[in-house]
């Protein structure tokens, strides 16, 4: 009998983010693969349609609600699923976003910037993974075994005009994914992972308008992205389901600190 290093039969996943464009493809797609869903999400309404589709292809899940940015919410959250689950397998944080306080447009300078909305962006990315991992790691501890994913972005290893506050919260991801690893498989052994998918440009509700026209056609950024993109196009969400099901699984048994790039070769072309 064939053995099957990207198995996630029965692998339980407690997901924040999962009511997102992205989220909800990936969420689905473990569902699909046999995983247990645990959503963690601020609008019971999302998750009961993200419970619906998961139950509609077949999976299993269920929703807790939680403001990944309040310490009180996230532990409040993770007593319950410790009561309901016991022990989690894998935690993963895509929570996150951007707001227009938090963006030096074209007409502004560093001067304009809205200091309340930067720390609010900080607060949802890097704020809404650390605690998270805080309160959900005893859950793993338990079982003497995790593994945790982040999502990064390409704006965090490649910083680009406009969206400062999003860049440095994502920037600050990537070292947080990096450091815990060291700290993880250090001090509580090689069962413990971490590591983070850190997507190019793909479209969702959030940057749709920056990026196309009611058209269709690519605005001026879309157009500069996609002229810094060798496959030439934004990606769907579906492009992520390999790499997501590759680090989920035992097949990256013997990787952690890593932040993968699912970019369509944007970080690896100089432009020339």
């Amino acid at each position: 009998m064939k053995s099957n290093l990207f198995d996630l039969s029965g692998k339980k996943i407690v997901f924040s983010g999962a009511t997102g464009v992205l989220g909800h493809t990936m969420s689905l797609h473990l569902a699909k693969e046999g995983a247990e869903i645990i959503i963690l999400g601020r609008t019971e309404s999302k998750m009961t349609q993200l419970l619906s589709d998961i139950e509609l292809a077949g999976g299993t899940g269920s929703g807790y609600r939680c403001n990944v940015t309040d310490p009180i919410s996230v532990e409040n959250a993770a007593k319950r699923i410790a009561s309901d689950y016991g022990t989690i397998d894998i935690l993963i944080n895509a929570a996150g976003g951007n707001m227009p306080g938090a963006v030096i447009t074209p007409d502004q300078n560093f001067l304009d910037l809205d200091t309340a909305s930067l720390k609010n962006v900080i607060d949802l990315n890097y704020m809404g993974t650390v605690l998270p991992i805080k309160f959900i790691l005893p859950l793993m501890l338990k079982n003497n075994k995790g593994n945790i994913l982040n999502i990064s972005s390409m704006a965090a290893s490649r910083p680009m005009t406009r969206v400062m506050g999003y860049a440095s919260a994502k920037a600050a991801i990537d070292n947080l994914t990096k450091w815990l690893s060291i700290e993880l498989a250090l001090k509580h052994g090689p069962d413990f992972r971490v590591n983070a998918l850190a997507p190019g440009f793909f479209l969702t509700e959030q940057n749709r308008t920056l990026l196309t026209q009611s058209t269709g056609e690519l605005t001026t950024r879309g157009k500069q992205i996609i002229a810094h993109t060798p496959m030439n196009r934004f990606g769907k969400p579906e492009d992520l389901l390999g790499a997501l099901q590759w680090l989920c699984s035992d097949a990256s048994a013997f990787v952690t600190g890593s932040v993968i790039a699912v970019d369509g070769g944007f970080s690896a072309y100089s432009g020339v």
